[in-house]
């Protein structure tokens, strides 16, 4: 079904990789490995850009020649950069969907030219599964039910109603729509626990303080603040000081990802609660290529494994963070 097999992968020793925007090698890549297409979503925050240098890292040790795309968080940038993938008659796709919905016309498209695909961090909401093989990625609504949890506990000695401020991520992409339900569903354990103000910050560092301003000129009583990543966290933090309060402590703040940066906001208190969401994919992306160009059985699902982390555990791992 496919040109070449996994054997000669870990035979290859010299594959040039590939990583930008524009780049179009005519044909399929060299005859000596896979050569794999890979549409990310953009360069948001420092999650993603964590998440892009695994994939390149780990294609390059694997001997995989990577065409790699950066969407700029454009759907039609992804299917556009898919088509040129089938065109090239690569062995492998696989991308980050920007948005859950509008796939099935692209992916039905590299089913018939016998391309399988594989998603990473994102899901599609598809009701035909096998225009994918496999799904890489963390579990999202549990990242938010975690965070909500967190919430739940901690607020369970405090009397009154608890103002929630929610930053959310991208509409229409599955972390967003995810994190949400899986916070809301923990939240609910507590009738005290309100989301008073919800709106996107696009996943972005400036998206997330912009919107922070709105909902402290807004809401003057906030008590939380949840947030799908890290970077709208950050920017939160910016406005919650700008506006004279203490982030952490007049306000608190959760978050999703632990990227360096978020860990040291949170090793500084500035963040109380952190769900981690593992970017380093890289490594069992190019495993699961390998598999499905050989035509081996992979799992529908692949679940990364993650943790959680406190101020006092933040501090305590922060010197080996990978990212």
């Amino acid at each position: 079904m496919f040109k070449k097999s996994f054997v000669t992968v870990i035979a290859a020793t010299t594959l040039a990789l590939t990583a930008c925007g524009g780049g179009s090698d005519a044909g399929g890549g060299s005859d000596d490995g896979i050569t794999m297409g890979f549409a990310q979503v953009g360069a948001e925050s420092g999650w993603r850009t964590a998440n892009t240098k695994s994939i390149q890292d780990s294609a390059k040790a694997a001997g995989v020649d990577l065409k790699f795309s950066d969407a700029q968080q454009k759907q039609e940038n992804q299917i556009k950069a898919i088509r040129s993938y089938i065109q090239q008659q690569v062995d492998v796709i696989a991308f980050s969907p920007v948005v859950e919905s509008g796939w099935d016309t692209v992916l039905k498209e590299a089913k018939d030219a016998d391309i399988p695909v594989i998603l990473t961090d994102r899901s599609v909401d598809s009701a035909d599964t096998s225009l994918y093989k496999t799904f890489l990625g963390s579990d999202f609504v549990e990242e938010g039910k975690k965070a909500g949890d967190w919430l739940v506990e901690d607020s369970a000695s405090t009397d009154g109603p608890i103002n929630i401020v929610e930053l959310q991520g991208t509409t229409g992409a599955a972390p967003a729509i995810d994190r949400k339900e899986g916070f809301e569903a923990a939240i609910a354990a507590d009738p005290d626990l309100t989301i008073v103000e919800s709106q996107t910050g696009d996943f972005t560092r400036s998206g997330g303080k912009q919107v922070m301003e709105a909902f402290l000129k807004n809401t003057p009583d906030i008590d939380v603040v949840y947030a799908h990543n890290d970077d709208m966290g950050l920017g939160a933090i910016e406005a919650i000081e700008a506006a004279g309060k203490v982030p952490g402590k007049d306000i608190k703040i959760i978050t999703v990802d632990a990227v360096k940066d978020g860990m040291t906001a949170l090793s500084e208190g500035k963040i109380n609660y952190i769900v981690e969401c593992n970017p380093l994919l890289g490594e069992q992306l190019m495993d699961l290529a390998a598999k499905v160009v050989a035509g081996e059985e992979v799992p529908a699902r692949v679940v990364t494994e993650e943790s959680a982390f406190t101020p006092e555990q933040a501090k305590e791992v922060l010197a080996s963070r990978e990212y």
